[in-house]
């Protein structure tokens, strides 16, 4: 998305956030930032696990 507004958006989705609470600084940047971090360790963690699975399913 152009500026980087994923950044905000993705996890505002993931976490059913409401525009409103974004606007009027209820939720602030470092609490997108955490949100971001989490969703980011999430597919990391899945992506590991599909490839330990990958890598051992022929046992």
């Amino acid at each position: 998305m152009p500026d980087n507004l994923d950044y905000i958006l993705r996890p505002a989705k993931a976490f059913q956030l409401d525009m409103k609470d974004l606007k009027s600084g209820a939720v602030d940047l470092c609490d997108i930032a955490m949100m971001n971090d989490y969703l980011q360790m999430e597919i990391d963690n899945e992506a590991r696990i599909a490839k330990w699975r990958a890598d051992n399913d022929g046992r």
